[in-house]
């Protein structure tokens, strides 16, 4: 590849990346997930559209989709707070597990019978369309603040139920017959356990570290975050256990850490989320031949029938029916089984194992994704309306980031008041922040200045406080309490819409 080479190759990406990014206004003002238009740039891309790029290595797009998906579900655990989560987790699990059991079985009997395919074909394409994306529904959802329970079990459920079904398709795109099922429950059981072991330690031994080291710059700590990350992954996958649910666990772990630079953090995570996922639904696109897609639309949409109105909430009734999870939340939950970029991805894995029709199934599930995507996508909130399940708005949550004084044994939080946190009107001596901490300015509207005892905060005010290393985490609970609940909330205990605090 010559200079002039790479000098076209970078632009034809950047003009790419700039497009994409622009089409991110576009679905969220339509309210369609963003996924449809990376696809749609793909195929413009492709050997039938204007681009007219011959790509057909599905090889390669596997282990690109693979390292993206690396890179979601990093992005996704570090946003996923456990307070949110931890009740929900007996749900989820149950749901990521025994539902995705259902969900297989029935939409393969589907896939089967309706459609005439083999049960080789059917079981693999059944696994491929079971495993949720969290980032799709909640690209929709964002607007609508829905109870804990909900958000809590399906956004663990789209992190645990991709290891899984990583597993079982991998086993029916096996040449030869398939192994009992007795097996293939303890090679599952097997692989998430080494995964979660490892996830859980390296996230617990990551944040450990970067919570007693001082690095010598705050751009640092992003990328350690994310090579973290990505280390969960491939020990996890080294010790031929769940590399997915290991980066997801540890993740989760650093992202509840409290760690040092994290609005920084976060936002660079986020940033790599997005890149993976234009990078991704574009070579998607481009692997996909639309003019051969006629004769499999008929197909995809009878097998998404059968997922989207019978095996999902067959899955979320059968998974849920031990925890009395009200009807309206189960509706919701049965109806938000949206398929994103997974389902792709997982559909190249027949097709690199050579399986007998893998274009085909690669087709189908293609046209499902994105069918039922438009058809779900949109309806989504109005649902959530009509079953009632939106709740009012809640008090903004502080935006706190912490900088280590690693010589003076410290931490210097710089702490927002947003738009409706209950920290307005507040006086600094209100806060009752525990001995060792202290509020040593305040900067409001571009001025700054040394608070008194009775300086009242404002909307809109930055803070600077300074807490010696034990009092650390209690000085954080206590502003984001009175963030939430005002200055009465250390005597309730509860901020607005009954929020535990304490």
């Amino acid at each position: 590849m010559t200079v002039d080479h790479l000098n076209q190759l970078l632009l034809v990406c950047s003009l790419v990346l700039l497009v994409a990014v622009a089409a991110v206004r576009i679905s969220s003002r339509s309210g369609l997930p963003s996924l449809l238009v990376y696809l749609g740039i793909g195929v413009l891309m492709g050997q039938d559209g204007i681009g007219n790029i011959h790509f057909n290595n599905a090889e390669l797009t596997q282990l690109i989709g693979y390292a993206a998906l690396v890179v979601i579900l990093a992005e996704g655990g570090l946003g996923t707070k456990w307070k949110e989560i931890e009740p929900a987790l007996p749900a989820a699990s149950t749901l990521a597990l025994v539902g995705v059991a259902i969900s297989v079985g029935v939409t393969a009997a589907g896939a089967h019978y309706l459609i005439g395919l083999e049960w080789r074909q059917a079981l693999i394409i059944g696994a491929v369309v079971s495993s949720t994306d969290a980032a799709a529904v909640f690209s929709v959802l964002r607007r609508i603040p829905l109870p804990a329970r909900v958000t809590g079990t399906l956004e663990a459920e789209s992190g645990f139920n991709d290891a899984p079904v990583v597993i079982l398709v991998v086993a029916f795109s096996q040449a030869g017959p398939f192994a009992h099922w007795y097996v293939l429950v303890g090679e599952i059981a097997l692989e998430l356990g080494i995964g979660m072991a490892i996830g859980l330690a390296v996230g617990w031994l990551g944040a450990w570290g970067l919570r007693h080291v001082a690095l010598p710059a705050s751009g640092l700590y992003p990328i350690a975050v994310m090579a973290i990350a990505v280390t969960a992954y491939a020990g996890g996958a080294l010790a031929h256990g769940s590399g997915f649910l290991a980066v997801y666990l540890a993740s989760m772990v650093l992202g509840n850490a409290k760690l040092p630079h994290w609005p920084a953090t976060r936002g660079f995570a986020d940033g790599l989320g997005w890149i993976a996922q234009i990078g991704m639904f574009v070579l998607l696109g481009l692997l996909v031949t639309p003019h051969e897609l006629g004769d499999d639309i008929w197909p995809a949409v009878v097998i998404g029938l059968v997922l989207t109105m019978v095996a999902r909430p067959l899955s979320v009734i059968l998974s849920l029916a031990p925890f009395r999870v009200p009807w309206q939340e189960q509706t919701l939950m049965s109806w938000a089984g949206l398929r994103g970029a997974v389902p792709i991805i997982l559909a190249t894995i027949p097709m690199v194992n050579g399986v007998d029709a893998s274009h085909r199934i690669f087709n189908i599930v293609f046209v499902l994704v994105v069918v039922y995507t438009l058809v779900q996508g949109p309806t989504l909130p109005w649902l959530a309306h009509k079953l009632r399940l939106g709740e009012g708005p809640e008090a903004a949550d502080l935006g706190i980031e912490s900088a280590p004084l690693e010589r003076l044994r410290g931490h210097l939080l710089s702490v927002s008041i947003p738009e409706g946190s209950l920290m307005h009107g507040v006086e600094v001596n209100e806060l009752r922040l525990p001995a060792g901490a202290a509020v040593t300015l305040v900067v409001r509207e571009g001025e700054s200045f040394v608070p008194l005892p009775t300086t009242v905060l404002r909307r809109g005010d930055e803070l600077l406080v300074v807490a010696t290393d034990p009092v650390r985490d209690a000085a954080e609970r206590r502003l984001r309490a009175v963030g939430q609940g005002g200055k009465l909330a250390g005597w309730l205990g509860l901020g607005r819409n009954g929020t535990d605090l304490r």
